[in-house]
């Protein structure tokens, strides 16, 4: 039944900006017209379903009935809940599922490790790029950017939907890798390029922080460092690759040596 929302309503919305809500009400917001359609036609039910009446009457009765609540709004309740400059036509609230480490799924291909990744932006591209190019896994180290903030969400462009994401605590969760034979490449300045090691598909590919890079106590169980070799001659101020960009330059080129066979 379509309803229209109420102050109470917009307020709790509007709370689960916040980490702390979203872990006590265990949900958060996606916005946009092509995410809740994504989120729709992958068959996700969406707790609360806020949108402009137009947006509403488009969606198939098959599609509407996924969301437990769908309530008109107008465009002005869409900008005061809204986390973007310029809201779209719909938001929805989507519960979080607790998502544990499968150590027998990540440690059977290839997987991605960050390590106290601050940026929602950054964590957002990364798991887009993990989408891209059919990465499974994700493992956050605890102090990353919580997945589930509005930026990562609007940054991540539905990938959410294709990428199992968890948090632990990266040392145990290396250590278990290495004696599991699965190889953990760190993406260090100090690395061997890229394209001139060997690469393997079973392995845990390591990115660190944004202006620390890797946290001294995961050194010990990196395999191999590896790096995007530099080609400028020692420009001002560009001493490093944004660590979003750094992933989908060596996740393509893992992927190109896996396709074609050339570990």
């Amino acid at each position: 039944m379509q309803q229209m929302l109420s102050k109470n309503k917009i307020r709790f919305i509007c709370s689960l900006k916040t980490k702390k809500a979203r872990d006590e009400e265990n949900l958060y917001v996606i916005e946009g017209d092509k995410l809740v359609r994504e989120f729709l036609n992958a068959g996700i039910r969406l707790k609360l379903l806020a949108a402009k009446a137009e947006f509403l009457d488009s969606l198939p009765a098959d599609k509407l009935k996924l969301a437990d609540e769908a309530e008109i709004v107008s465009y002005e309740e869409l900008k005061q809940m809204s986390s973007l400059k310029t809201p779209h036509n719909a938001l929805a609230l989507v519960k979080i599922t607790e998502s544990v480490p499968d150590y027998n799924e990540i440690f059977s291909g290839l997987s991605l490790g960050l390590d106290s990744i601050q940026d929602p932006g950054n964590l957002g591209t990364i798991i887009r790029a993990a989408a891209w190019f059919n990465i499974r896994n994700i493992i956050c180290s605890t102090n990353c950017v919580d997945v589930y903030n509005p930026k990562v969400v609007q940054a991540s462009m539905g990938a959410l939907l294709h990428v199992k994401i968890c948090y632990a605590q990266l040392s145990e969760t290396l250590a278990k890798a290495v004696s599991a034979g699965v190889k953990v490449y760190g993406t260090m300045l100090d690395g061997k390029s890229i394209y001139g090691c060997q690469l393997v598909e079973k392995s845990i590919i390591l990115f660190g922080n944004e202006s620390k890079g890797i946290s001294d106590e995961l050194i010990p169980f990196i395999t191999d460092r590896i790096k995007i070799p530099r080609y400028g001659s020692g420009q001002e101020g560009i001493d490093s690759l944004n660590v979003s960009m750094a992933a989908s330059v060596v996740l393509s080129e893992f992927r190109r040596r896996i396709h074609t066979g050339l570990f």
